[in-house]
């Protein structure tokens, strides 16, 4: 029983809001709650923008062209981030566009 203390990996907050404010990601989840109907398809919008946002960002990072927020097997992913950030950048689109029509 006497290895080498486990430590718990540090992520710094810079990554986190990288990841929360990544382009990609923006523009595909105000994109698609833009054309949402409905608040309930919101949360399909954000997690369709999620899936397709992580996929394009890992063909970037794979291609390796640099990427501020990259998605690879060694580096953190941030999946709840990315999740929160889709869903609120969904939102927004979605508010933006009900705001457009008045």
């Amino acid at each position: 029983m006497g290895g080498a203390p486990v430590t718990t990996p540090s992520v710094p907050l810079a990554t986190w809001l990288l990841a929360a404010f990544d382009p990609v990601t923006i523009a595909i989840a105000f994109f698609l709650g833009w054309k949402a109907d409905q608040f309930g398809k919101v949360f399909i919008a954000a997690i369709a923008a999620l899936g397709l946002s992580v996929l394009i960002i890992w063909v970037i990072t794979l291609l390796g062209i640099p990427w501020v927020a990259p998605v690879a097997r060694d580096v953190p992913t941030l999946w709840p981030v990315r999740a929160l950030g889709a869903f609120v950048w969904a939102a927004a689109g979605y508010g933006a566009k009900r705001l457009a029509r008045r």
